[in-house]
């Protein structure tokens, strides 16, 4: 795998939109507060560390670009920041997830009936407060991605632990839960901005590719990341029994007896203790994880080629570096 040991340095790159994100931040606490106590007390838990603030900064840097004068995209942004945070709380309880970015889950600490509750209430809610602003097109983009991201995680959940996974629905499910989210933030930049239906399209080109190159390199992290710098054990997907992209590549390339042991590897995973450390070792015998990584870099590539119709402002620069540093990822 060729990726950088280096995280993402993205106060560089958002230096330019920081007192945005800050917004986007004092949006969030507000959006969050709440008279109920156990909302309010789960929702700081929530919202009290910034995390990477991807997908907000890919609006307003896709809607500045766009040339977008008004303030509306720190709303928009914290929204499009609700839905994700509702749909790792729900990833989270379906794969039984102790800890995430290093601290534990609301699942952990709160059990399974809440959180279930709690990422139902912040999906609503978000919807909710969408319609209140009756900009339908924005509406539409919002409601569209949460039915995509939660067919995805069912579609997801059927594949638990199937060796027979195919990378076409591999990278259907990417779509529907990562990549699904990064276009719509993409799209609602451009929608603010007023920009041709041929623009829009080249910015859900750009969220897209950009999204799967992203959850590729994740997955490629399972593999290869730390769990110091990741903020959960390495190999937790597989365990989980998350079949990616390295697994696919290494199960088509293996032959006879080879591919049968790793078949009998996944399907017993939770009973053989040493299988993740063989399906590891098989996996970079197999070039999964280079094969995986080119992958994700065609997608990079992609990604900054649906750019170039844009203006070469600072802020296309600065999504076409996050666009690279993708590849760069350690967390």
């Amino acid at each position: 795998m060729a990726a950088g040991h280096k995280s993402l340095p993205l106060d560089d790159l958002y230096r330019g939109i920081q007192s945005d994100l800050n917004d986007v931040e004092s949006r969030l606490r507000e959006i969050s507060a709440s008279s109920n106590p156990l909302i309010a007390e789960v929702n700081r838990y929530l919202f009290q560390k910034g995390g990477k603030r991807i997908r907000p900064a890919l609006l307003i840097l896709s809607a500045k670009m766009c040339g977008y004068k008004g303030a509306d995209h720190v709303f928009w942004s914290a929204l499009v920041e609700i839905i994700h945070t509702a749909s790792l709380i729900h990833d989270d309880i379906v794969d039984n997830s102790t800890l995430r970015r290093g601290q534990d889950t609301v699942h952990a600490k709160w059990g399974a009936n809440i959180s279930v509750l709690l990422g139902d209430f912040l999906y609503i809610q978000s919807i909710a407060l969408a319609l209140k602003t009756k900009i339908y097109p924005l509406i539409d983009l919002l409601a569209d991605v949460t039915v995509a991201m939660v067919e995805g995680e069912l579609i997801e959940f059927s594949m638990s632990g199937r060796a027979d996974l195919s990378e076409e629905v591999y990278l259907e499910i990417l779509d529907k839960k990562t990549a699904a989210l990064f276009s719509c933030a993409c799209r609602i930049g451009g929608l603010l901005a007023g920009i041709s239906p041929g623009q829009q399209e080249k910015l859900h080109e750009f969220g897209t590719s950009l999204g799967l190159a992203f959850q590729i390199v994740d997955d490629l992290l399972d593999f290869k990341g730390e769990e110091k710098s990741m903020g959960k054990p390495v190999l937790s997907d597989f365990r989980e029994g998350r079949i990616t992209l390295p697994l696919i590549h290494a199960v088509s390339a293996a032959q006879g007896r080879d591919r049968a042991r790793l078949v009998e590897l996944i399907e017993n995973r939770k009973t053989r203790s040493d299988a993740p450390r063989q399906v590891r070792d098989i996996v970079l015998a197999a070039g999964g994880l280079d094969s995986a990584y080119e992958r994700a870099a065609d997608y990079v590539r992609k990604a900054k080629e649906s750019l170039a119709e844009f203006p070469a402002t600072e802020h296309r620069q600065s999504l076409e570096r996050i666009a690279d540093l993708v590849l760069q990822r350690n967390a």
